[in-house]
């Protein structure tokens, strides 16, 4: 194309798309640029020439969009987190209804008969109940940093885009204190008792990753991650945890000696403390383990469950299964306005969770069973089971696989609540039941302030 590195001057950012890309036309193209927002007036200099489109960073501001306001984090636009902490949080939710009515229109080809006004977070300050970070050597140097042959090791979030480099934070607003505190107080220890960082390039080193997870109720569970079985070491941190932050009830550690960062498949090893935080959902009690998964904003996660059982619009005689169940927490939401539920969930050790908070809340008429979907979902199932009157789904950002589209046109509930964290694989696996679907009403719900993703709820019902 000849125009990479090519720049342009004084060029006007007209929206937003998909994936919080802010857009401007030049040369009769679009183009995405980076660091920018509506209505900015801009220099930019093209980074990438595709054939349907270009991408670009600004270079220089001519004007300053009426949208921006003073970002509050003092790592703003260097860890690649909260992108639209910039942008008045009024501004943010209208861009995320944006994207999913588009999402439903472009993808899929149709219009809900009725979108709602997507559900405002009610924090957008230190509302993640879980956050994970990552000691390394190789910091991301800024402006503000030493020489690079001077400057320490960091503990915080991966650049973006890079695999090795991590921004040392020493303030994040997204999870209360005392969660900045005691990751400072990590480092600390760290850096008095010469314990060293990982080098994931070489697979060198002692301290890789330490994972702070807290409940509403104000206590926090803290696992550190090492490469090494150093016992007095982790037990000397572990320690200095304890007694620093009494909000610290639960304390772990877990062995990684694999090339990568992922747990999923390690054990952790319980230290002290109890052995899981106890969240409450309305009536409902979960446990919260190292490697749970549970909605990380806690507050919104229970209004989306609410929408959920909303449109589900149960009357106690149905037979509702629960897909992609996780820990069962839909599932036990909705257990006490239906008949009977199943949960279906292909990680094993998620189905022991959704069990046992089954049982931590007496519920009886819950059940979950571990598999592919697509292959749990057959006629000899729905013989002991029972066909669904109610699917609900919660799949992946990836959406679901056809087979299970088929697995789900098969059972042919009355409805379908689809909850969706990617309303662009949303919106084309409706496309993919349109045949006997129709699209009733979606419901976008802000799990993310500060970022450009967004839930939404979309209630299906069968056509006649």
């Amino acid at each position: 194309m000849g125009k990479k590195n090519k720049v342009f001057h004084q060029v006007g950012i007209e929206k937003i798309a998909a994936q919080g890309k802010a857009t401007a036309r030049v040369d009769g193209m679009i183009v995405f640029v980076k660091n920018a927002l509506p209505g900015d007036v801009v220099d930019i200099k093209i980074t990438k020439a595709r054939k349907n489109y270009l991408e670009a960073i600004a270079t220089k501001f001519h004007k300053y969009s009426t949208l921006r306001i003073e970002p509050r984090c003092s790592h703003f636009g260097i860890c690649g987190g909260c992108r639209w902490q910039n942008l008045d949080y009024q501004y943010q939710l209208q861009y995320k209804q944006q994207e999913v009515l588009e999402a439903f229109e472009h993808i899929a080809g149709v219009s809900p008969r009725q979108i709602r006004p997507i559900l405002p977070s009610e924090d957008i300050y230190f509302y993640r109940n879980k956050l994970e970070f990552t000691f390394s050597v190789h910091r991301w140097l800024t402006d503000q940093d030493p020489v690079a042959d001077q400057h320490p090791p960091a503990l915080g979030f991966h650049a973006p885009r890079m695999f090795d480099k991590v921004v040392d934070i020493y303030e994040c607003l997204l999870q209360p204190e005392p969660s900045n505190q005691i990751r400072n107080l990590v480092r600390q220890i760290a850096f008095e008792h010469r314990f060293e960082f990982y080098n994931i390039r070489e697979h060198s080193g002692f301290l890789r990753n330490l994972v702070i997870r807290n409940n509403l109720a104000g206590e926090f569970l803290v696992m550190l991650i090492v490469a090494q079985q150093r016992e007095q070491d982790i037990h000397f941190i572990l320690d200095s945890i304890a007694g620093h932050f009494p909000q610290v009830v639960s304390l772990y550690y877990m062995i990684n000696t694999k090339k990568n960062d992922s747990y999923a498949d390690l054990a952790p090893v319980h230290y002290k403390g109890q052995k899981y935080l106890l969240e409450t959902l309305g009536d409902l009690k979960f446990r919260i383990n190292p490697k749970s998964f549970f909605q990380t904003n806690t507050r919104q996660g229970y209004n989306l469950y609410r929408v959920a059982r909303e449109f589900a619009g149960l009357s106690g005689n149905e037979i509702v299964y629960d897909l992609y169940t996780g820990t069962g927490t839909i599932a036990l939401f909705l257990a006490s306005q239906a008949k009977k539920v199943i949960g279906i969930e292909y990680i094993a050790e998620a189905i022991e969770d959704a069990r046992e908070n089954a049982r931590l809340n007496n519920i009886s008429n819950a059940s979950f069973f571990v598999g592919d979907i697509k292959d749990v979902m057959d006629a000899g199932f729905f013989g002991q089971n029972g066909r669904p009157d109610v699917i609900v789904l919660d799949p992946p950002r990836a959406g679901m696989h056809k087979t299970v589209v088929e697995a789900i046109k098969y059972a042919a509930p009355r409805r379908i609540v689809y909850v969706s964290c990617n309303p662009a694989t949303q919106a084309r696996d409706v496309q993919l039941l349109s045949d006997m679907y129709e699209l009733v009403v979606t419901q976008p719900v802000d799990m993310f302030p500060h970022t450009y993703h967004v839930e939404n709820v979309a209630l299906l019902e069968l056509k006649h």
